[in-house]
């Protein structure tokens, strides 16, 4: 039976994060909202956990998981080959719609799908997902809706959705809005403008002025 905890009331929001980092530490599932839309998220090196988060969304593995972290110093675990240029993305745009596509450390015991050595990893502007990934580490999270569906703007949606294949929901009221995050592959010399999202072209090339946008 999945529980629920609503994050703008202090006592529930305690408990409730208490809840879920106990569950993501099982490998199980949780949904969390973030700066985009509400997002089901695993232990990103749980197998498992991970493997499950893409049944719940009826999602194969040629779409791998993205990896939500609490903080910039976790990239210097996962990624390698990391540019000047990705660095000073971070600075500017993180926490926020911003996901990198870097490749990641060939020592990293983890299966989000068929990534091909890569890793999409971004900070999402959200205290409670911050507290949770600073509690838990890295998570393999994905937009919490079934696959071919809208994203859920709100807990309510989610659930609706994903029901008992989560153990715990994290109610943080409605989220900003449904323009998801702006994509760059950093794996490359120039950086590269995969999705247009939050973040235009223009915005991103104030910081790396010659970022290219793919066809």
């Amino acid at each position: 039976m999945a529980r629920r905890y609503d994050c703008n009331d202090a006592t529930d929001r305690t408990t409730g994060l208490r809840e879920a980092a106990s569950a993501v530490r099982r490998g199980e599932l949780v949904v969390l909202p973030t700066d985009t839309v509400y997002g089901i998220g695993a232990d990103a090196f749980s197998t498992e956990g991970v493997a499950d988060l893409l049944d719940a969304k009826g999602r194969g593995r040629n779409m791998p998981t993205p990896v939500l972290i609490g903080s910039p110093n976790t990239l210097h675990g996962l990624v390698t080959d990391f540019s000047e240029q990705a660095w000073e993305l971070v600075d500017a745009f993180w926490p926020g719609a911003l996901t990198l596509v870097a490749r990641h450390q060939p020592s990293l015991q983890w299966d989000l799908g068929d990534t091909r050595g890569t890793v999409a990893v971004r900070m999402p502007l959200h205290p409670v997902a911050i507290e949770l990934l600073t509690e838990v580490g890295p998570m393999a999270v994905s937009s919490a809706n079934l696959t071919g569906h809208p994203s859920p703007e709100d807990c309510d949606a989610a659930q609706d959705m994903l029901g008992d294949s989560v153990s715990v929901y994290l109610d943080g009221g409605p989220t900003p809005g449904i323009v998801p995050s702006s994509i760059v592959d950093v794996t490359g010399r120039i950086p590269v403008l995969l999705r247009a999202g939050a973040l235009s072209a223009e915005e991103l090339r104030k910081v790396v002025p010659d970022l290219e946008v793919a066809n």
